[in-house]
């Protein structure tokens, strides 16, 4: 072969090359480098019938994102010369398809993506040479967090980028490596050696990393730059936390008795450090000014927040200032006396209490956004009558878990939890709303600040908690999901986890003939698993040759859900049979029963149902 660069539009895509078709490939994740760099890597062409002209046999994406930087560039300068900027282009000798063809699958399949490591060493080698985040973001099309998740592989030895390179540890356990010192890091290759001792992996190794508790930079009442104490970000390099919790205990300590002198001397009666093994509870507590002799009290967490209230004193010692004062007319100087006896019997308190309850909830009908709240509160807080637990989200395996972390579904919700847990006045790091966050007052306190919000704002709350409450796996969750029509292929993509699980050479060939076609599966029904799977995940790549296949979700993930053989197993399939026996039968399903609300078979000839875009629902302002 010799190498010419080659104008344009003496450039066809050869129909023996693999990525022929009418239709333009997609080329969005190779269009910001060309857009940069231009073409760097030849395309291999071959003569075609017409004088000058040139079929590409391998190459045809690099050619279709040159033509379209080349539009953009004549839409921006009109004037511009149409091929200036011709394309590097091997030429192969004349010969048969056969030649052609075997070209452009060498040429497709001899790339290989690099792995994450491969890429943290090209990306620090460009850093050193002074490109910054913003160019290395441009060059390659790469979203700003993905390029800051490979750089941080930076903060590991060597040795643990080569176990992650080598898929002997995960990526849940390399992001909390990197929040790690190099010294734990080599504490933490000790253990993984040693297989007699308990290495922690995963969301273990952050309790693992800070002796049990993480306390974030932000909690710091003192000039956390100035006290020269280590810190560690996470591995997008938004959180940072200290990486010697004692050091921080130490100043923090500090910081709070400085905080509490300036009270001192700013006239209070005392300032009253509640340390975390303690707890203020404000209901014991009444307020009084600092001329009444009111405290302040410091309240510090056992993460390190700290919390001053200011103007308290105990009920007692509130008694006892307004005897002094004579509001009650008390005599400070008069001796104990006995407890006084109440003024209602418990009988009467319980007479009182039904009949105030009786009026409450009849009056309570005509007012529906008010009982609305109520019923919202109780599903935050619980109560003795109620019990409210968010769905654990229990995982069979670390892959599983990982997938449903970092999935979008995951991350919208959470992003919207966030906004809710701001909207209540709860710590936004908390991970659930249900529970109640240890409001001081239960219901209370969050009835009285739901009152406070609008409807908007109280349906983002709702949808939260009864997000966060509902029942992975249930009928509900199927119910739910076809009323609103949800379509899975906006929140889910196959990833390894997926591959990782499905392991049936009965379905795998029926997924097979989904994506790439019946005679595809027939020609494959032989070959390994790992094979097949190789196969569907060409065609939802859109590589190996192979059309891409878009918005596809297998059906037992679909709603409504459907089973590939008649095994049975398939719970999707089985809560989607309980909604529709709801919905048709007059009595109520037995479901011991064979094949009650068994849904009819699906025509393989049919096509599928179009489901409703998803509605998108608001965050709170």
């Amino acid at each position: 072969m010799k190498l010419e660069f080659i104008p344009l539009d003496k450039l066809t895509v050869s129909k023996a090359n693999m990525r022929y078709a009418k239709k333009a490939p997609d080329v969005s994740d190779i269009l910001p480098t060309v857009r940069t760099r231009g073409v760097i890597q030849p395309l291999i062409v071959r003569p075609n019938c017409e004088p000058g002209v040139f079929e590409i046999v391998g190459g045809a994406r690099r050619f279709h994102a040159a033509r379209i930087v080349a539009e953009e560039r004549r839409a921006a300068k009109p004037a511009s010369p149409p091929d200036a900027e011709p394309l590097p282009c091997a030429i192969l000798e004349g010969g048969d398809d056969a030649d052609a063809v075997e070209a452009s699958l060498i040429e497709n399949l001899a790339r290989l993506d690099p792995d994450e490591v491969t890429q943290w060493e090209t990306f620090t080698r460009l850093v050193k040479e002074g490109r910054s985040l913003a160019e290395l973001v441009a060059t390659f099309g790469l979203p700003e967090l993905t390029i800051k998740r490979v750089l941080a592989l930076g903060n590991l030895l060597p040795r643990i980028r080569d176990l992650y390179r080598r898929e002997q540890i995960d990526a849940a356990t390399v992001r909390q490596l990197t929040l790690a010192s190099k010294a734990r890091q080599k504490e933490w290759l000790a253990l993984y050696d040693d297989e007699s001792a308990y290495c922690p992996t995963g969301h273990q190794l952050k309790a693992w990393l800070f002796g049990g508790a993480s306390v974030p930079v932000g909690n710091a009442l003192f000039d956390v730059e100035a006290s020269g104490i280590a810190t560690v970000a996470d591995l997008f390099g938004e959180d940072r936390y200290f990486a010697d919790v004692g050091a921080f205990w130490t100043a923090q300590n500090e910081a709070v008795e400085a905080r509490r002198a300036a009270y001192l001397e700013a006239g209070w009666s005392d300032a009253v450090v509640v340390g975390p093994d303690a707890h203020f509870h404000s209901w014991e507590y009444e307020k009084a000014t600092k001329r009444k002799g009111g405290r302040v009290y410091i309240v510090v967490s056992p993460r390190g927040e700290v919390t001053f209230h200011e103007g308290y004193l105990t009920g007692r010692e509130a008694q006892r200032a307004r005897r002094r004062d004579g509001e009650n007319g008390g005599d400070t100087a008069a001796p104990a006396t006995k407890p006084q006896r109440p003024e209602v019997t418990s009988a009467m308190q319980g007479y009182i209490d039904l009949h105030r309850h009786a009026a409450v909830r009849a009056a309570l009908t005509g007012h529906p956004q008010v009982a609305l709240r109520l019923m919202v509160a109780h599903a935050i807080t619980g109560s003795h009558l109620w019990s409210v637990r968010p769905e654990p989200q229990s995982a069979p395996n670390d892959a599983v878990r990982e997938s449903v972390e970092t999935c979008r579904g995951e991350t919208v919700f959470d992003e919207r939890r966030r906004a809710v847990l701001g909207l209540l006045g709860f710590d936004p790091e908390e991970p659930t709303v249900v529970g109640g966050n240890g409001d001081p007052y239960g219901i209370v306190g969050v009835f009285l600040r739901l009152l406070a919000l609008g409807d908007a704002e109280l349906l983002d709350v709702i949808a939260i908690v009864i997000g966060e409450s509902l029942a992975a796996g249930s009928a509900a969750v199927e119910a739910v999901g076809a009323e609103i029509g949800v379509r899975m292929a906006d929140w889910w993509q196959a990833d390894d986890a997926f591959f990782e699980q499905v392991r049936d050479k009965e379905v795998l060939a029926m997924l097979v003939a989904e994506v790439a076609g019946k005679s595809v599966a027939d020609a494959n029904a032989k070959e390994k698993g790992a094979t097949m799977k190789r196969i569907i995940r060409d065609c939802l790549d859109g590589t190996g040759g192979r059309a891409k296949v878009e918005g596809w979700v297998p059906k037992w993930m679909a709603f409504p859900p459907d089973a590939y053989t008649t095994r049975g197993g398939v719970g999707s399939v089985k809560a989607r049979a309980l909604v529709v026996a709801a919905l048709t039968a007059d009595d109520e399903p037995d479901p011991a029963s064979p094949g009650a609300g068994a849904l009819p078979e699906p025509d393989p000839e049919a096509e599928p149902a179009a489901q409703p875009e998803p509605e998108a629902v608001p965050l709170a302002a």
